[in-house]
């Protein structure tokens, strides 16, 4: 029996190239998107949960409220972690890792002989972190990390750093903002057992110079979060209840601190599984992922699956007519209804299978393009991963199924005595539904389109926008390390001709401000002040990043200890812009007392976040002597960049010898605040190009149907003098009117859906008429291109062949 179906399947491919050549193009272009897309969603909600009793394994995270603003922290205060083990006989252990970019370490100087280069991720642990967490040592055991300036190294770290050589014991040098250190290395360890939030390129034990002793300092319950914590709780116990015992276990410890703060703090556990798919917490180990962004690319690949199978449908009963004698056949030699939904269905199956089996070499070709587009490292590990041959299985019987249930019913449904005779039109009148099908392939490719017209009009938008501050040809340079004579490095720089200014601070423009303080007003405290991220920098900032004055003057007309506030600062604390000027402001941090400012002016509000947020109260801080203004921004006007760096680089090497020259421009560092956005346009633009070409495969082969259906009448036409132009029209016109349909089901659809994205940006478009009209006019010239290249065919055949049947 199986024989005799596969037999009857292939000779009606056969029978039925072209049709048969566009069912499998689109099955196969459909299914090695949708694999992809469902194994990069697949791959991010995977992350940390090949941890040992992951389920058991919680972050410490912290609510703060104070002056009426509400923030959501991924780190807590140094001591909450080790109190809980403490206290709690759930907690079975505990760990914590420390970030050095709190204290403005963000690059690591890492030296071994000869060999020295600059590595980003790196972070202190305690002793237990791989008590906790579960990882892949290549050298070493889980108990690496127990002495005081030990290391354990990633081994893209360590093969980087020692090539060939053994690194177990070896001694290397680490030089950050924070100092030097001598570390010996003890473990070497791999990612192999899977995708984790924590980011790093190596683990230092936390009690290791300079910062451990801070971490070990700091006993405050109320400020000092900086730490990511984390819990491993005995088997069974209840998180919810654990959790209802953190009000009471805070306020014992800390409820002093939290007073004279006028702060209001919430411990919560997350649990480890959920932290790479939860944007909602500030200042993340690792970049996450929105769940809504996986959702979009899931309903992404089921729209693109769903539009192959509706070609498989529109195709399959079109050509009903021809298979309609083979039912009636079988039906009189015995053949039942459900055979024929078999043998139909197992048709369906093959053609799905035969996609797969093409869709597979050919998305180990594509993966590396495919990769880059995601900016994911997704591989194809068949042999050692049972979970893609499961995606594979299912995806190939769900389109078998949807592809071809449908026509499977439909023709086994014809009476055998009427599609004998001949007398089976009415039954094979399906034109209103394979109309309807073309509708919805078109309205999900106009949503599509949609997508990408505003999509690319949002980041037009973000590209351009004004921002308050020019960020246009200017070059960031960035010292990491000590030994560096940075007062004789900006005096060379500021030579240049092509250098108009050169400025230093502790952060740059287009990075999250991670040092915030309290402000409040003269008899005022803390309850009554505002939040308020500060940078530090030097007298020419402003006028280096071209930030415009609204009131007073700038820090080049004094000398420290002045303030620059922005406008909304000045307007959350009433402050007077005529008066602004000699004010005095106070400003607070945990514990430590106030400390008084006089403000210089006001600027004018300028976008240091990402325009996803409003503009929030800042404030600019002169302190010239303070060590932390490592970063160096100049200020050029220049149209040879090469000579100009060329000139740099000799200034480098003369004032920073034996560090690596690295540089990066403003307005790059900006655009990487959208780098989710950039991803997702790059998806929708790669997937609806796959999407498009999918439905107009399906649309060719229809409209080669309709053209071959109607060929007497071609020939007809011809014969009594109708034009091509008019033969084609006549041939297109039908479909044209599908698409304009579409389009108007599509737009009220996209209107809706992009809405719901824009409300991600606190600026952002206004949704225009023209992105819908641009959006199918596309669609509509797709659609025209496709149908006339059929059209034009039937027009040019020659009558006598269609006629001399007659």
């Amino acid at each position: 029996m199986i024989r005799s179906y596969l037999k009857t399947a292939f000779r009606s491919f056969s029978k039925n190239k072209t049709f048969s050549f566009i069912n499998v193009i689109g099955l196969t272009i459909g299914t090695l998107c949708c694999l992809y897309i469902v194994m990069y969603v697949a791959d991010q909600y995977s992350y940390d949960k090949h941890e040992d009793h992951a389920g058991d394994i919680y972050r410490i995270t912290s609510t703060l409220k104070t002056a009426g603003d509400v923030h959501l922290l991924a780190v807590s205060s140094p001591p909450a972690a080790a109190a809980m083990k403490r206290d709690f006989a759930e907690v079975a252990q505990f760990t914590r890792v420390l970030e050095p970019r709190v204290f403005g370490a963000e690059q690591h100087l890492l030296k071994y002989q000869d060999q020295s280069f600059y590595v980003q991720h790196v972070l202190f642990a305690d002793s237990t972190f791989f008590d906790v967490f579960s990882y892949h040592f290549i050298s070493g055991t889980p108990r690496s990390l127990m002495a005081p300036f030990s290391t354990v190294l990633l081994k893209s770290t360590a093969d980087k750093l020692f090539g060939k050589e053994d690194p177990m014991g070896k001694t290397i040098r680490i030089n950050n903002k924070a100092g030097e250190e001598t570390l010996t290395v003890t473990g070497v360890v791999d990612e192999s057992l899977g995708g984790s939030h924590i980011d790093a390129g190596m683990f230092i034990n936390m009690n290791s110079g300079l910062i451990g002793d801070i971490v070990r300092r700091t006993d405050s319950w109320a400020g000092g979060n900086m730490l990511y914590a984390y819990v491993k709780l005995q088997p069974g116990t209840d998180k919810t209840a654990l959790e209802r015992k953190l009000p009471a276990f805070l306020q014992r410890y800390g409820k002093e601190q939290l007073q004279a703060l006028h702060m209001e703090k919430l411990l919560t556990l997350q649990p480890i599984a959920d932290i790479h798919t939860d944007t909602s917490y500030e200042v993340e180990l690792s970049k996450t992922v929105s769940p809504v962004f996986l959702r979009i690319l899931l309903l992404i690949a089921i729209l693109i699956q769903v539009i192959a199978c509706i070609n498989f449908m529109n195709l399959s009963t079109a050509r009903a007519s021809q298979r309609a004698r083979e039912v009636g056949v079988r039906k009189v030699m015995g053949a039942g209804r459900k055979d024929l939904v078999r043998q139909f269905l197992g048709e369906s199956l093959l053609l799905s299978l035969m996609g797969v089996l093409l869709a597979v070499p050919l998305l180990y070709l594509l993966l590396p393009f495919l990769n880059t587009i995601t900016e994911a490292e997704i591989r194809l590990s068949f042999l050692s991963d049972y979970r893609p041959w499961l995606i594979l299985l299912g995806i190939t019987t769900a389109t078998g199924l949807m592809a071809g249930l449908y026509p499977a019913l439909y023709l086994s449904a014809f009476q055998a005595i009427k599609v004998i005779r001949g007398n089976f039109s009415n039954r094979i009148s399906a034109a209103g539904l394979r109309r309807s099908l073309v509708v919805f392939q078109f309205v999900l490719s106009i949503v599509l389109i949609t997508g990408i017209v505003v999509i690319y009009s949002q980041l037009h938008y973000i590209r351009h926008k004004d921002l308050g501050f020019e960020r246009d040809q200017k070059l960031i340079f960035n010292i990491y390390t000590g030994g560096v004579n940075i007062t004789a490095l900006t005096a060379d720089l500021q030579q240049l001709p092509e250098v108009k200014a050169v400025t230093r601070s502790n952060s740059q423009l287009g990075k999250q401000t991670l040092m915030t303080r309290n402000v409040y007003l003269p008899g005022g405290n803390a309850a009554d002040g505002e939040d308020v991220p500060i940078m530090v920098s030097d007298k020419y900032f402003v006028r280096a990043a071209g930030i415009r004055l609204l009131a007073g003057r700038d820090f080049r007309d004094f000398d420290s200890g002045r303030v620059l506030i922005n406008a909304t600062l000045a307007k959350r604390l009433r402050i007077n812009p005529n008066t602004a000027e000699g004010a005095r402001l106070y400003v607070s941090s945990g514990d430590e007392p106030a400390t008084a400012y006089e403000v210089a002016g006001i600027v004018r509000d300028f976008h240091f976040n990402s325009l996803h947020e409003t503009v929030k109260p800042f404030m600019l801080l002169y302190d010239p002597q303070s060590p932390a203004l490592c970063d160096i921004m100049v200020n050029t006007e220049s149209s040879n960049y090469k000579a100009l760096l060329a000139k740099i680089k000799i200034i480098w090497q003369r004032n920073a010898p034996g560090l690596p020259f690295q540089y990066s421009f403003l307005d790059d560092e900006v655009q990487k605040q959208y780098e989710t956005e950039i991803v997702l346009s790059n998806i929708i633009n790669a997937f609806t190009g796959m999407a498009i070409l999918i439905s107009c495969l399906g649309l060719f082969g229809l409209a080669a149907f309709s053209a071959e259906q109607r060929s007497k009448e071609i020939g007809i036409r011809k014969v009594l003098g109708a034009s091509i132009p008019g033969i084609v029209q006549l041939l297109s016109k039908d479909f044209l009117k599908l698409v304009l349909i579409a389009l108007l089901l599509a737009t009220p659809i996209s209107w809706w859906t992009m809405d719901k994205w824009l409300q991600g940006f606190a600026y952002r478009i206004p949704l225009s008429w023209w992105m819908f009209a641009l959006a199918g006019a596309v669609a509509v010239l797709i659609a025209l291109c496709t149908v006339s290249v059929q059209a034009i065919k039937g027009a040019l055949a020659n009558p006598i062949r269609s006629l001399g049947r007659e």
